[in-house]
C-alpha cells in the first residue's frame, strides 16, 4: 500500500512539472512570431497521432517515436529568441550601478523625447536590459559616448548622416546609432502604423529592451515592451513606465520578482499589440484675416 502511495505521488509530481513547463512555454511564445508555428505544428501533430492510432499505422508510430528528439531540437531552434529572453530575465542584473545613475538616464531620455516631440523630429531609442541588442540589429554605427540630451538630439537631427534608424543605450552610454531594428511580422496591425513603431514592436518581441518612439508626423510619444506598443503617452506616463522597469530591486530579489511576474498579467501583456492612450491634438485652423 505504501508503494502504491509513493507511485501516486511520483506521478502527481511528474504531471505537475509537465503542466508548469507547458504553461510557461505557452506564455513565452504567445503573441510572438513563433506563435502561428506552434498552432500549426500542434494541429498537424494531433492529426497524425489520431490517424496512426485509429488506423493502427505501425510505421508512422515508430517514426513519431524516433523523431521526438528532432522535434525538441527544432523547437529549440525556432524559439531560441524567446528562450534566451526567458533565461536572461531569470538571471538578469540591474541595468545601472546605482539608483541615481538610473534616474539620470531616465530623465535624459524623457527630456530628449519632449524636445524632439515639440519640433516633430522622429526618434527611436532602445534601452538595453539583460539581452545584448547588437545580436538583434542588422547594422549600426558604433558611437560609445555618454548619454546626454544634446548628443541624442544631434543624432536624430534630420540633416545628420546617422539620423535614420535607432539608437542603442547601454547603461549610461550611447553604444550604437543608425541601427536597423527587426520589423514585427504581426498581421493585426493598422496599416497606418509607421516603420519606427513596427521596428519598436519587432525588437521588443525578440528582446527585453525598452523602446521609446517619437513620431515624426504627430510628435506622439510611445513605448514598446514585450511585444506591445503603447502610443500617445505623456512624459509623466513614460517616466512612470521606465522607472517601474529599470529601477529594479536588488539581485537577491530578482528570482522571486521574475517568478511572480510570470503569473502577473500586467507583466505579460495579453491584449492588443497597440494601445493608444491619447490621440494627437488636431492642428489648429489659422484665424481668417
Amino acid at each position: 500500500m505504501w508503494t502504491n502511495f509513493n507511485d501516486v505521488c511520483r506521478h502527481a509530481v511528474e504531471i505537475l512539472i509537465l503542466a508548469v513547463i507547458i504553461y510557461f512555454a505557452l506564455r513565452i511564445v504567445r503573441g510572438t512570431r513563433g506563435w502561428p508555428v506552434v498552432i500549426g505544428f500542434f494541429v498537424i501533430l494531433l492529426a497524425v497521432v489520431a490517424a496512426t492510432t485509429i488506423l493502427d499505422l505501425k510505421v508512422l508510430q515508430w517514426l513519431l517515436g524516433s523523431a521526438s528528439v528532432f522535434i525538441v531540437f527544432g523547437a529549440l531552434v525556432i524559439f531560441q529568441p524567446e528562450l534566451r529572453r526567458m533565461l536572461a530575465e531569470l538571471g538578469n542584473l540591474p541595468l545601472f550601478a546605482t539608483a541615481h545613475e538610473q534616474r539620470e538616464s531616465i530623465e535624459i531620455v524623457i527630456q530628449t523625447c519632449e524636445r524632439l516631440a515639440d519640433v516633430k523630429i522622429g526618434a527611436l531609442i532602445a534601452i538595453e536590459q539583460s539581452i545584448q541588442l547588437q545580436e538583434a540589429v542588422e547594422s549600426g554605427i558604433k558611437v560609445d559616448c555618454e548619454v546626454t540630451a544634446e548628443m541624442l538630439e544631434t543624432i536624430f537631427f534630420p540633416n545628420n548622416a546617422i539620423h535614420d534608424g535607432g539608437v542603442i543605450i547601454k547603461g549610461d552610454r550611447i553604444a550604437y546609432a543608425a541601427c536597423i531594428f527587426p520589423l514585427t511580422q504581426r498581421s493585426d496591425l493598422n496599416k497606418s502604423l509607421g516603420t519606427r513603431h513596427r521596428a519598436a514592436i519587432g525588437l521588443s518581441e525578440e528582446t527585453d529592451a525598452l523602446i521609446v518612439v517619437v513620431s515624426e508626423e504627430s510628435g506622439m510619444l510611445s513605448y514598446a515592451h514585450k511585444g506591445q506598443l503603447v502610443r500617445g503617452v505623456t512624459p509623466e506616463e513614460l517616466r512612470a513606465f521606465l522607472t517601474s522597469i529599470i529601477l529594479r530591486p536588488a539581485k537577491t530579489h530578482n528570482f522571486v520578482r521574475w517568478v511572480r511576474s510570470q503569473f502577473s498579467e500586467k507583466n505579460q501583456p495579453s491584449g492588443p499589440a497597440v494601445i493608444t492612450k491619447h490621440e494627437p491634438r488636431p492642428a489648429g485652423k489659422p484665424n481668417p484675416k
